[in-house]
């Protein structure tokens, strides 16, 4: 039997939306948080052909259970049009709370459906924080296979992440008519892999996968919509030089981008780390960002025209941090380039260095810091200022 693991993200008292991919334990949570909930669950066929045919049935067994006050629709971007419906038992001020889950919002979008008018929070769950986990994983382990609840607790772990990206593939990509070709999408997604952590090109990607550009664009926002991957901007404000104008892209977990990704005899397996260990860096401040109830636009990365980068910048009410983040244990003159710059073009920012080894050390103004020792400190209700010292 498996054992429940707390997780950090707090309910809010009144209707939210509650959206994250599969798998990451938006379900298990409800059960848990609101064992006695009157529950509608759009994966069952059953309950699919039954709202499908009948959305106003959901009228019926809502008023039929007076006494359940919470009320969840699991999966409602399956039957959009249930959304009309809880508007209309909003209005009646009967005393129930709707909280509706989702692993895609793009029926929702693409349907220009009634999205509650602003009557209900958008709440999100993402992957375990290491923080939840405690010392119960290895960080070699998370790396490798990620933070998904449902793969990492298999015994299985690289088979369940196959399983689980043929899911998405052919259950919330094929079976929902999102593309016409998904031979061509399964080249794109291995294609878009070595996007990962990096400066997105759709130009490079349509001409890895043999897809045309447009079709690429459609395809990355699939994946935005979806919620298997996410970008973020570059940080502009008061810029000191000419900056790149293109986003980062990241998928939304460690271990999905290690099952996507190619390996070869010509693959170097640091490089392949490396952008891994960075994803995971990003995971976790979109979750940490998320769960305190800050914004995920906080969020951002440097880089100029000429190259000079830094891979994350924190930049809020919570302070102003860079971070450079490297899969190696030694620390290199030359891995401190960017965060000086940086420092430069910014004397009020704070610049943190993350690295495999096991030493706290300052290299000037750059406090550097265990990766794992960080993260694990990582913590919704801690500051990053707790977590740096």
């Amino acid at each position: 039997m498996e054992t429940y693991i707390p997780r950090f993200l707090t309910l809010p008292d009144q209707h939210c939306f509650l959206f994250g991919p599969r798998g990451t334990g938006k379900s298990t949570f409800l059960k848990q948080q609101l064992p006695e909930a009157l529950w509608i669950d759009l994966l069952k066929p059953e309950s699919l052909r039954a709202y499908r045919a009948r959305p106003e049935l959901l009228e019926e067994l809502i008023l039929g259970n007076p006494r359940k006050k919470d009320v969840i629709i699991d999966e409602i971007q399956k039957v959009p049009e249930l959304l009309s419906l809880v508007h209309r038992l909003i209005e009646m001020k009967l005393g129930y709370r709707f909280i509706l889950t989702g692993s895609s919002a793009r029926k929702l979008k693409s349907a220009n459906v009634d999205l509650l008018g602003g009557r209900a929070l958008r709440k999100s769950m993402y992957p375990f924080m290491l923080a939840e986990l405690g010392q119960n994983v290895k960080f070699e382990d998370v790396l490798k296979h990620g933070l998904i609840p449902v793969v990492l607790q298999s015994k299985n772990k690289a088979a369940t992440i196959d399983a689980y990206l043929s899911l998405y593939l052919e259950q919330e990509v094929y079976q929902e008519s999102l593309v016409r070709n998904i031979g061509d999408f399964a080249r794109f997604m291995e294609a878009i892999s070595f996007s990962h952590g990096a400066v997105l090109t759709i130009s490079n990607v349509a001409r890895e996968c043999g897809v045309g550009q447009k079709t690429v664009g459609n395809y990355i926002q699939i994946l935005y919509d979806i919620l298997v991957a996410f970008e973020i901007p570059v940080f502009t404000k008061r810029a000191a030089r000419a900056m790149s104008a293109h986003p980062k892209f990241y998928l939304f977990d460690a271990g999905v981008f290690q099952g996507l990704r190619p390996k070869g005899i010509l693959d170097r397996p640091e490089e392949i780390g490396g952008a891994a260990l960075e994803g995971l860096v990003a995971q976790h401040f979109l979750s940490w960002l998320a769960y305190s109830d800050r914004d995920p636009s906080d969020l951002h990365f440097w880089r100029s025209v000429n190259g000079v980068e830094v891979d994350f910048v924190l930049y809020g009410d919570f302070g102003f941090y860079a971070f450079e983040v490297k899969n190696s244990d030694k620390i290199r003159s030359a891995d401190l380039i960017g965060l000086n710059e940086f420092g430069n073009d910014y004397p009020e920012s704070k610049l943190i260095f993350l690295y495999r080894g096991k030493e706290r050390l300052m290299k000037g103004r750059i406090r550097c810091i265990p990766i794992d020792e960080f993260l694990i400190k990582l913590h919704p209700q801690n500051t990053i200022e707790f977590a740096i010292n």
